[in-house]
């Protein structure tokens, strides 16, 4: 199984060969201010699966807390990643080509949601986090 990611401007790509886990929408205000969105669509990468195959040099990284970063494009701003202590934990279901073979399977933080968010489908929700 393989799986190729861009951001927006197809600057940046990546690959991962093996299934993502895990997928979850947070509707936390930090996931809604760094995604621009209502929440973010997250699925964790297994270890060793992830590679960046194009633009690695454009990444910039921002720090949200200890061991923790966000990879975006500097060109588009499209946050394509997790990083956890340097290893991608995660990507954003969102700059997945095609189909990620993954629902999201959780939605996390549903007490903080937006106000105007409306969540659909039959995924359990959680008030805060939930235990992976």
């Amino acid at each position: 199984m393989s799986l190729s990611g861009s951001c927006f401007c197809g600057k940046i790509a990546y690959t991962v060969d093996k299934a993502l886990t895990d997928a979850r929408a947070c509707h936390c205000s930090r996931c809604r201010k760094v995604f621009s969105g209502a929440s973010s669509a997250y699925a964790l990468v297994q270890p060793n699966s992830h590679t960046w195959t194009k633009g690695e040099s454009s990444l910039k990284r921002y720090g949200t807390e200890a061991g923790w970063e966000l990879a975006f494009c500097s060109e588009c701003g499209s946050t394509l990643a997790g990083i956890l202590e340097g290893s991608v934990h995660g990507v954003t279901l969102g700059t997945v080509n095609g189909d990620p073979k993954i629902e999201i399977d959780k939605h996390i933080y549903v007490a903080s949601k937006a106000s105007w968010d409306h969540i659909g489908g039959n995924a359990p929700q959680y008030p805060e986090g939930a235990e992976s």
